[in-house]
């Protein structure tokens, strides 16, 4: 795996930004946290007049060996039939695409299906899905390294088309498997905190997923590191989706992070370049169990919470008005010197 080089956000460009701030004409901190939004987005595109257009939005799709266990409420089919309704754009994040104004790209980086030429699909299928690693690891070293670079070159490909804002979204059934264990190996928090309902499982079913991950737990015998884990219980989808944050951040890009998933992929990204989460801005707090925890755990202040838990990158998408609204105060409001109105800077109140 190569080395990222990312930088943090340095102290100076945040105070700078937040100094910006202070002199619009508003009561200090009036704003509440779109200030604190708005300084992130300036220092990361190192101007007070930061752009969130155009922006683009991808959704990583593979399945999962595991899926075989009876571990999720859907079918391991439902994978690919998802991605067929992106295709014609009935899913959830096709019309929060369209209404926001993301250009939505979905990539098949390890489906089970063979979809052949289907406009609007990008692909990219490493393999008709990863190994069950109740038996074996998920995916090879090189196979793991090539889906990091899939999330790259998507990166790249959209930064090559002037986008300034990205965001990232996942479909595979059973891959909240696959997030629990990531988080359960890169925290300190038991199993049980981490592994979740998905798509609806009950009680029994619950029961019978903890088992087989349990399992899966006392069999592994890789060393324990972040790489190991990302091979050994990963999924296509999240690998690309760890290398896309990655590359993003190594390119000084904001991106906004989904559900459960997708921070889990922020957790994996982190472990190989810590500073990738000056980058991140997190969507929302979603209803899988893990995901509060998880966003405690990276001290990350989600936007939102509206119970959501579809995945494909809704949750993300459904914030963007709140980061655009950041980004508008700094390019639209007036400052005191500008505005004619008296400075009442140390007012709280209007």
């Amino acid at each position: 795996m190569r080395h990222y080089d990312i930088k943090p956000l340095s102290d100076q460009a945040l105070l700078q930004a937040q100094g910006y701030i202070d002199r619009i004409a508003k009561p200090l901190g009036s704003m509440g946290r779109l200030e604190a939004l708005a300084a992130r987005l300036a220092a990361i595109q190192d101007t007070l007049r930061p752009e969130l257009s155009p922006r683009e939005h991808f959704v990583f799709a593979a399945d999962h060996g595991i899926a075989e266990e009876d571990i999720s409420k859907s079918p391991k089919e439902v994978t690919r039939q998802v991605v067929y309704s992106m295709l014609r754009g009935g899913a959830g994040i096709c019309f929060l695409c369209r209404q926001h104004d993301f250009r939505l790209h979905l990539v098949d980086v390890g489906v089970d299906h063979d979809f052949g030429d289907e406009p609007g699909l990008v692909h990219r299928k490493l393999r008709h899905g990863t190994r069950s690693y109740l038996r074996e690891a998920a995916m090879t070293q090189e196979e793991a390294t090539k889906a990091l670079e899939i999330g790259e070159r998507c990166v790249d490909e959209a930064l090559e088309r002037g986008c300034r804002l990205l965001s990232f979204g996942e479909m595979g059934i059973t891959n909240t498997s696959s997030s629990a264990l990531w988080m359960y190996y890169l925290t300190d928090l038991p199993l049980e905190a981490c592994v979740g309902r998905g798509s609806g499982l009950d009680d029994e079913g619950m029961q019978r997923k903890l088992s087989v991950l349990r399992t899966a737990v006392e069999r592994y015998s890789g060393t324990g590191d972040a790489w190991s884990v990302l091979c050994y219980f990963g999924g296509y989808e999240l690998v690309a989706t760890v290398g896309a944050m990655l590359r993003a951040a190594e390119r000084r890009t904001p991106f906004l992070v989904d559900g459960f998933i997708m921070t889990a992929c922020v957790l994996m990204a982190r472990s190989f370049a810590p500073a990738v989460t000056d980058y991140a801005f997190y969507g929302h707090v979603g209803d899988e169990a893990g995901h509060a925890r998880l966003l405690r755990y990276l001290d990350a202040q989600p936007i939102l919470n509206l119970g959501l838990r579809l995945g494909e990158g809704t949750g993300a998408i459904c914030a963007f008005p709140i980061l655009d609204s950041a980004a508008r105060m700094l390019r639209e409001m007036a400052s005191f010197t500008t505005s004619g109105v008296t400075d009442y800077i140390g007012v709280t109140e209007g």
